[in-house]
């Protein structure tokens, strides 16, 4: 069955792509197998992130670009992470209802996955569901992240380029420099430029990139936009591919992938370590323990490391046979 899958996955099947992420998604008990198939036939899109707090716009810029690029004729996958409803546990659409223009266009192809409590801005299995997209043949996934202000970071493990997207009023550029954003940028984009204060936060945003800009560094610019009316979105899409040249130029853009491996590893291992400690025995016997002490007097580490003990005593070469 999944070997099936792959094979429509690779030729491009949207209806296999949609199969495959739905898989992934839910944690299936195939989503291993899945991932590790279409593993080998992946490597050649461009991952593109665009990030930044609620309400700038983020939408908007990616429905742009992505009318952009395929008038340029290349196929665009496009993974949108929603918060996570507290009701039905999906994914609010909001304003991504103007996407439907796009979804009738056979090189496009949309998902919107619910963070379904990643704090990152993005999807645990988002990054997988790039993969899936990746291995099927499109040349660019654009990566869109929920806007949660403080919590956007994520976008780098899974982003071949950063965009991060402002709006003048609200202090915006100052809430970036706090949250981190100025680290992650490789461009910035002030959309709704042609508000009051447009000016003000593009200087704001120049003057602290001045401070941290190194002379081998890319050169991070600040795009001026008007996504409703497709202004300044070109002139982003140029950005992006100077950017992309001159990762592949300078090296960094293996740098950056094997980086990215390299966390992901981190990930698959720490998630299978976890999945392994945590049995019924250990689980009762934390209970146990919390029970039968006196809260003033619990030492968390201490219990940690007889649970840790138990781990290696009754378990560790059982376990250990699993990730051969």
């Amino acid at each position: 069955m999944i070997i099936d899958l792959v094979n429509k996955i690779v030729n491009g099947d949207f209806k296999a792509i949609s199969k495959a992420i739905s898989i992934i998604e839910n944690n299936y008990s195939e989503s291993e197998e899945l991932i590790r198939k279409i593993y080998p036939y992946t490597g050649k899109s461009y991952k593109i992130g665009i990030t930044g707090p609620p309400g700038a716009g983020k939408s908007t810029i990616v429905f742009q670009l992505t009318k952009l690029l395929r008038r340029e004729g290349a196929k665009v996958g496009i993974i949108a992470v929603d918060p996570t409803s507290p009701f039905t546990g999906g994914s609010l659409l909001g304003d991504r209802v103007r996407m439907n223009e796009l979804s009738l266009d056979g090189g496009v192809f949309i998902r919107s996955m619910a963070t379904r409590g990643s704090l990152g801005g993005l999807s645990k299995r988002a990054d997988e569901a790039g993969d899936i997209l990746d291995s099927a043949g499109f040349d660019y996934i654009i990566f869109e992240t929920v806007g949660v202000g403080q919590s956007e970071l994520d976008v780098v493990k899974v982003a071949d380029t950063i965009v991060v997207v402002l709006v003048p009023e609200s202090g915006d550029s100052i809430q970036a420099m706090k949250a981190g954003l100025m680290e992650i940028a490789d461009i910035f984009v002030l959309n709704k430029s042609d508000r009051e204060g447009a000016d003000v936060a593009v200087n704001s945003i120049k003057s602290v990139l001045s401070f941290r800009q190194k002379l081998d560094q890319w050169e991070i610019n600040v795009i001026k936009t008007i996504a409703s009316s497709g202004q300044g979105v070109d002139e982003l899409l140029n950005e992006i591919k100077k950017h992309r040249d001159f990762l592949f130029r300078t090296g960094e853009f293996y740098k950056r992938r094997k980086d990215k491996l390299k966390f992901k590893i981190k990930e698959i291992i720490e998630e299978r370590l976890r999945k392994n400690f945590w049995t019924i025995e250990r689980e009762k016997i934390l209970d146990e323990k919390i029970s039968s002490l006196e809260l003033p007097k619990a030492n968390p580490f201490e219990i940690a490391e007889e649970l840790i003990e138990n781990f290696y005593q009754k378990n560790f070469l059982n376990e250990t046979k699993s990730f051969h």
